[in-house]
């Protein structure tokens, strides 16, 4: 946060939900907040060499791309959990791993593309030593997913305000076409002034062409918008709460609803339970510290009337990084790790 004033916040607002699908993008951005083009320009540039903005380009959804995914929670021997996230993280389909305060000490989310098994992968970590429970968590039901950080200090009502965005329901199997369209729009954008000139010569369209596309993939829900990422931690959130709610199961659709009109929220899914993981629907909110963190889920809990939580805190960050669709590796596990 060293450095940040209060329009680079303004601009890291903006940026995490609404970019311009234009020629100039930055033009346009520049306009919106009265300065120059070049002042933006190299706003953007600091905010990326500083790490706070870690990617800029589309978000597309791994499920209606084909894709298979999964949460996968597993519990490990404290002496062998580096050497099992090291492996882990060597898969390409893992984007995120985290060592947690629980039992199941590790989380990770794993994707894998059209025509692999999940299982089959997940089963090649079992060799691992150390690992003495996995627990598979695949989402049931998807309520919300939006990562938007709140840089400014006014802070949102805790509350169910935001309305759920409506997605048209239309049959998406991509073509070789699309596949190379997303390979090239899931790349970080450029700070320059057309910055989606490249990727529309490589494809053989207009830069307008691109546009539409990339609206039409939005309508139907193939990509969740075209945005900035940010680094959380960089960013000044190192509370990283995952509130996990035993709902009983006529509650389900109700609760979940509920807790993804909460702003403060970035996911809400139901998930499976366990007999030694009774959770069934889990959340995820970012703050500045972990006692604001509890104190939101309280607030959060007295409004959708759920007594039975937990909150489980990341300690350790050991991936964290986008999954590159339709760009495949074969993994293996490795025998031994060098010293």
């Amino acid at each position: 946060m060293v450095g940040l004033d209060a329009i680079d916040k303004e601009i890291l607002n903006e940026i995490q939900w609404s970019f311009p699908l234009v020629a100039e993008p930055y033009r346009e951005l520049a306009q919106r907040f009265h300065m120059s083009d070049d002042d933006l320009k190299k706003r953007i540039s600091r905010l990326k060499s500083t790490g706070i903005i870690r990617q800029l380009s589309a978000i597309f959804d791994t499920r209606r791309l084909g894709y298979k995914s999964s949460l996968v929670a597993l519990s490990i021997l404290p002496e062998k959990l580096d050497y099992v996230a090291n492996q882990i993280n060597r898969h390409p389909g893992v984007s995120h791993n985290y060592e947690r305060n629980h039992e199941y000490n590790l989380w990770f989310t794993l994707a894998t593309p059209p025509g692999s098994d999940l299982k089959t992968e997940v089963d090649k970590f079992h060799r691992l030593e150390g690992i003495q429970k996995v627990r598979l968590l695949p989402t049931i039901k998807l309520f919300k997913i939006g990562v938007r950080l709140e840089m400014s200090d006014d802070k949102k009502e805790i509350a169910p305000t935001e309305q759920k965005k409506s997605i048209k329901e239309i049959k998406f199997v991509p073509t070789e076409q699309d596949k190379e369209f997303v390979r090239q729009l899931q790349k970080d954008l450029q700070v320059v002034d057309r910055p989606f000139l490249e990727a529309a010569q490589k494809l053989g369209l207009t830069e307008e062409e691109v546009f539409e596309k990339l609206r039409y993939y939005e309508e139907i829900g193939v990509m969740r918008r075209f945005a900035a990422i940010l680094r959380h931690r960089d960013a000044g959130f190192t509370a990283n709460g995952m509130i996990v709610w035993r709902v009983p199961e006529q509650r389900i659709d109700e609760v979940g609803a509920m807790l993804g009109a909460f702003p403060q929220i970035s996911h809400c899914y139901q998930r499976p339970s366990y007999q030694d993981w009774p959770y069934n629907v889990f959340s995820m909110v970012h703050c500045k510290t972990v006692e604001e963190a509890k104190s939101m889920a309280k607030k959060i809990q007295s409004q959708i009337q759920v007594d039975d939580y937990a909150i489980l805190f990341s300690s350790r960050e050991f991936k964290k990084t986008r999954v590159e669709y339709f760009v495949e590796h074969d993994f293996s596990v490795q025998e031994t790790i060098p010293a």
